[in-house]
């Protein structure tokens, strides 16, 4: 079942920093709390989506479907530790998927609408699940046929079912007995410099920290309700999201995919207390005084936003003008993960610049979360760590939050973490002068991966994809800025002699590979040659 390392668990465990309690214990404890209070909702344009009405689910509802769920799923043949891939929108199956696998020990793998068979040939051989849940068509594309497809091919020999054939029996179940919460429960999966994805499992204990640690940072209370316009596929839903739900026993709304009128409406009629959006519709929204003050945002306490820099102005009139609290937010699947709340950052143009030091040797902080992390930069050539302000280094993350490796993938692994045991996120950040050094400052990745709207894209896998065009010599695809989606990808190509290419044929040689749509390169620059190093490793840096 993947289970964290004895030590670890052992440790964290001595230190209260996980309590062993499983995701269907937190789960059940709501149930008992909140028993006939509604608990899900659907977004309501789930016909549009999946052909069926929205539904709005009680907690004993919710528990009924999860119990069903897993009779189902057990009548396939699924059993504690097999792996269940989803391939889903954001509808309240997804969730119960989740809570269904927390409750009979199976592993959930979430996947991306977007992926085709490009991405699953390099995921579902090393899960090989025992079930692929998904829907048939779904803007254009029917996921059922493209499940069957690959199984056909021998990727996976699992059940694949669409969602209307999933039949669920009813049925109290029980958890198994002796379910430890240091098993596996999700198999997400991230795209850094390497060219394959790769699976990054978490635990119960994992998962619930990140809900009390997003509870906590958001300052969300007994029943609040919590509006998820993420797909249920990594830790911006699972932990900021469904894992905060369950901890404050409240109400969790769907939405996708992301519509501002629908947004606006659901924030409003079903009084959200918390969400998230990029800082490019909350700019937008501020500006625009006569959409908000249509509005009703009195239930508002906190927006997450991240991806990209916040504006100060934007943060401090979001406080000033409606008492709401915008927390920047840096995350990753991996656990990596800084909140600027408001309680320890209360100014809010520092708030948009600067993340807490959470976890930094001999700095406190009022709330429960920062100590169960450690953080320090680190320079990345000499292995010295930084202490004085100005000077630009790598942060390094351990901690309750932080994943134990990537899925069958040891080597990964070992470079993933330094030598004191500590994630290398590959992300730059300096210690502000601001504040006693408090601060930490965002300054840029040291990875090369593209941020397009939240998803990570390897620009090394789309190299090699646009290299196999015959025109194509040598491809490198860089990230260029862009207001709503904080990149986009350009791809920069030398071509052989005598040949010509334009951004439509190199997107419909990419489309021919199967690939993610929103991998597809947006912008085309020809030139001479790559830069390269003595070594020869393109200077990807001096083509943005």
């Amino acid at each position: 079942m993947y289970p964290s390392p004895p030590e670890r668990v052992a440790a964290f465990r001595a230190r209260a920093w996980w309590r062993g309690e499983t995701v269907d214990a937190l789960f059940r404890r709501a149930v008992a709390a909140r028993r006939d209070h509604e608990a899900l909702i659907d977004a309501p344009n789930r016909v549009a989506l999946v052909g069926t009405p929205p539904q709005r689910l009680t907690y004993a509802q919710v528990d009924a479907r999860v119990d069903a769920m897993v009779s189902g799923f057990t009548r396939l043949g699924i059993g504690r530790g097999d792996v269940v891939v989803t391939q889903l929108p954001n509808v309240v199956e997804g969730v119960l998927a989740f809570l269904a696998c927390a409750r009979m020990g199976a592993i959930l793998s979430p996947l991306a609408m977007a992926y085709r068979g490009h991405e699953l040939r390099q995921i579902l051989p090393s899960v090989a699940p025992k079930l692929f849940l998904t829907v048939g068509a779904f803007h254009g594309h029917d996921h059922v046929a493209m499940a069957l497809t690959l199984k056909a091919e021998g990727v996976f020999s699992g059940e694949v079912i669409g969602l209307d054939q999933l039949t669920s029996p009813g049925g109290t179940v029980a958890t198994p007995a002796d379910l430890d919460a240091a098993e596996a429960l999700t198999i997400c999966w991230t795209s850094g410099t390497e060219a394959a994805p790769k699976g990054v499992p978490r635990h119960h204990d994992h998962w619930v920290v990140n809900g009390e640690a997003l509870a906590e940072a958001a300052s969300l209370g007994p029943g609040d309700t919590l509006l998820n316009p993420f797909p249920l596929i990594n830790i911006a839903a699972i932990g900021g999201m469904v894992m905060p739900w369950l901890v404050c026993q409240g109400r969790l709304v769907q939405h996708h995919p992301f519509d501002l009128p629908v947004f606006l409406s659901q924030m409003q009629d079903e009084a959200v207390a918390y969400t998230v959006a990029p800082p490019a519709v909350l700019n937008m929204l501020l500006q625009n005084e006569a959409l908000l003050s249509a509005t009703d945002l009195s239930s508002l306490k906190c927006l997450g936003s991240g991806s990209a820099p916040l504006a100060p102005w934007m943060v401090k009139g979001w406080q000033d003008r409606y008492r709401v609290t915008v927390m920047n937010v840096f995350g990753s699947n991996e656990g990596a993960s800084l909140f600027s709340t408001g309680e320890a950052i209360p100014d809010p143009e520092q708030r948009a610049q600067f993340f807490p030091r959470f976890g930094a040797e001999d700095l406190e902080w009022p709330a429960a979360f920062p100590a169960k992390i450690r953080t320090r930069l680190v320079d990345p050539e000499t292995g010295v760590e930084i202490t004085t302000p100005g000077t630009q280094g790598e942060l390094r993350i351990a901690g309750a939050m932080t994943f134990d490796g990537y899925w069958k993938a040891p080597e990964l692994t070992r470079l993933a973490f330094d030598e004191d045991g500590f994630f290398r996120t590959g992300d730059l950040f300096e210690i502000a002068a601001e504040a006693g050094g408090r601060f930490y400052k965002f300054v840029g990745r040291r990875k090369e991966i593209i941020i397009r709207g939240g998803v990570n894209i390897s620009p090394a896998e789309l190299d090699g994809l646009i290299e196999s065009h015959p025109a194509v010599r040598e491809a490198a695809c860089v990230a260029y800025p862009d207001e709503r989606l904080g990149e986009r990808v350009c791809a920069v190509v030398a071509l052989k002699p005598g040949r010509g290419l334009s951004l439509e044929e190199l997107t419909a040689h990419l489309k021919q590979h199967d690939i993610a749509t929103y991998k597809l390169p947006e912008r085309l620059r020809i030139i001479d040659a790559l830069p390269r190093n003595p070594l020869g490793k393109v200077l990807r840096r001096e083509l943005m």
